[in-house]
């Protein structure tokens, strides 16, 4: 027995275990996306939840406003169902676009429709209004940090693809780029 036929099997042992763990490594990765998926999933439900019960306490006060209702209307719709499309495969790249592109949508009639809500003083101090404002106004800053753990965990995976040798892996187990917003 010679030594090449040995140290053949010995070197298609090891390319055998790298690839095992760089496999595992990226789908690692992988899980940390949908699980950070899951953290954005959870706070845009509450703040689609407040933005309704929002639209639904001033709706019949804000008739004359019409354009204004429509508008978040149609970004709460746009949101939700950018949501909706993206939970099944959160590592999608085109999810995140979509979603980045209905928050975008939703932020400028937000903001009119806060206007609106400020220029009726006494309407800020009922409980129908006041409260889905408040959800609204606690869950920025945790909106901002979920998008951002999203964000940083679809940057590690990206990364971990694109590097060499894993690179080599690609295409083999169809690891595809994650999009983020």
């Amino acid at each position: 027995m010679s030594l090449v036929p040995w140290w053949g099997w010995v070197l298609l042992g090891l390319s055998f275990f790298w690839m095992l763990g760089a496999h595992n490594r990226v789908v690692a990765l992988r899980t940390a996306i949908i699980s950070a998926w899951s953290q954005v999933d959870g706070v845009l439900q509450a703040r689609l939840q407040a933005l309704a019960a929002l639209r639904a306490a001033v709706e019949p006060r804000l008739a004359a406003e019409q354009a204004a209702l429509d508008a978040v209307a149609a970004a709460h719709a746009q949101l939700a169902q950018a949501a909706e499309a993206m939970r099944p495969r959160p590592t999608d790249e085109d999810g995140p676009a979509a979603l980045a592109r209905a928050e975008a949508a939703l932020a400028p009639a937000l903001v009119r429709l806060s206007a609106l809500i400020e220029q009726h003083a006494d309407w800020r101090h009922e409980e129908a209004v006041a409260r889905p404002q408040q959800v609204l106004q606690e869950l920025a800053p945790r909106w901002q940090f979920a998008r951002q753990m999203f964000n940083d965990a679809a940057a590690a995976y990206n990364a971990a693809i694109e590097q060499f040798p894993t690179r080599l892996l690609k295409r083999l187990f169809r690891f595809r780029r994650a999009g983020s917003f």
